[in-house]
């Protein structure tokens, strides 16, 4: 394609997507998707987010990833101390065009965006010392009691929104900010240039995890999961081991693991994204000493964990919650430059009227992810590229 034809393509392109938002606008005015206290679902019709600031921008939903935190949210009614306790929307791994900007917002009608799906205050002592994920104030979609993206439109102020690279489709867009909690996770265990890497689990985070550290120079990445078809998909995005875990002892499953990826020692550093009590067990044991320890999922909120072997190896435990500065721009780019493949994490794609189906698709831990789309979007739309 010559550079003309190219920008016509893209000026076609763009035109296109300006014409579906208003389109979209005029049939799909309200829709959202209603969790309710007890499980029940509603299709209901809400208000149209307006502009708040000069910098917002109202953003049509496209594509909605679904998390295990979803997934928990509509079966179990809370995680933690965040409970459903009034009606909510779900949903907060998405992407999207915008469909209106502020004047300061610097993005145009048309942008093609990742959303980041939480608003830190920007005042409080952890915004101030650049931790905004642990702001106290967090607005954070999809968390009681904020209303998540499983709706026609979603408000975000312009630096929560991320231009998507022209080759990564709007669906694999909602993959960014799985990414961006894969990126954050990396750079809590330090320099991984020539390290040795273990994952747990290989959900949609757990391998992204693993790709993450293979781009970060990771010499071995060996994924663990007790699902061969999973594995399977791990090889694809960065792992250079995989092990199949089985029931035995802790002390046994990491000495397994360590002689698939041929660690004498041990590995330098354990992401554990599955939170089960004993994977942690086995991460701990299969950890050199001096090793980094991150827990990037949850399960039990109280584990037992080995803490002599912490000890005994001085080993660095630490917890990682969502993403901070620069982690959405770090995704963006290991996607834009082809060192994440995100292509075929999308197993199962749902159209808005069936979110349910989504929903127990996720909760069977069905393939790898499930997409659910946005009122009335065109899934062959959703899917394309630009260049």
């Amino acid at each position: 394609m010559d550079f003309n034809s190219a920008k016509l393509f893209k000026f076609q392109a763009t035109l296109s997507l300006y014409s579906f938002c208003i389109t979209q606008l005029l049939i799909w005015r309200k829709r959202s998707l209603v969790l309710y206290p007890g499980g029940k679902f509603s299709y209901e019709e809400r208000e149209i987010p307006t502009l708040q600031t000069e910098r917002d921008v109202i953003i049509r939903v496209i594509a909605t990833g679904l998390c295990g935190s979803d997934v928990h949210y509509w079966q179990h009614g809370g995680i933690g101390r965040y409970i459903v306790e009034k009606p909510i929307i779900l949903g907060h791994e998405s992407s999207g065009i915008v469909v209106e900007s502020g004047p300061q917002s610097g993005l145009a009608v048309g942008d093609r965006v990742a959303l980041e799906p939480g608003v830190a205050c920007n005042t409080c002592r952890p915004c101030r010392a650049g931790r905004y994920n642990l702001c106290h104030r967090m607005r954070f979609a999809a968390t009681p009691p904020y209303d998540g993206t499983l709706a026609t439109y979603y408000r975000l102020p312009a630096e929560c929104c991320y231009k998507l690279p022209p080759h990564i489709s709007l669906c694999n867009g909602a993959l960014i900010e799985p990414l961006s909690v894969a990126v954050h996770s990396c750079r809590l265990a330090g320099d991984m240039q020539e390290k040795a890497v273990v994952v747990f689990g290989a959900g949609p985070v757990g391998l992204l995890c693993g790709g993450v550290a293979r781009a970060f120079g990771a010499s071995t990445v060996t994924v663990v999961d007790v699902v061969s078809s999973r594995l399977a998909s791990a090889l694809k995005y960065g792992a250079t081991h995989t092990h199949q875990s089985t029931g035995q002892s802790a002390q046994q499953n990491a000495e397994d693991i360590l002689a698939t990826a041929g660690l004498d020692i041990g590995a330098n550093v354990v992401l554990d994204a599955t939170g089960a009590e004993p994977c942690l067990n086995a991460g701990i044991h299969a950890l050199a000493p001096g090793g980094t320890f991150v827990q990037v999922g949850l399960g039990r909120p109280n584990p037992s964990i080995p803490v002599g072997q912490i000890c005994d190896k001085e080993i660095v435990f630490k917890g990682s919650f969502r993403y901070g500065p620069e982690d959405y721009q770090t995704a963006i780019g290991l996607a834009s430059s082809r060192r994440i493949r995100l292509e075929g994490l999308v197993t199962h794609e749902f159209d808005f009227s069936e979110a349910r189906e989504g929903f127990q698709n996720a909760a069977n831990r069905a393939g790898i992810k499930s997409i659910i789309y946005g009122p009335g979007v065109d899934r062959n739309m959703a899917n394309e590229v630009i260049a």
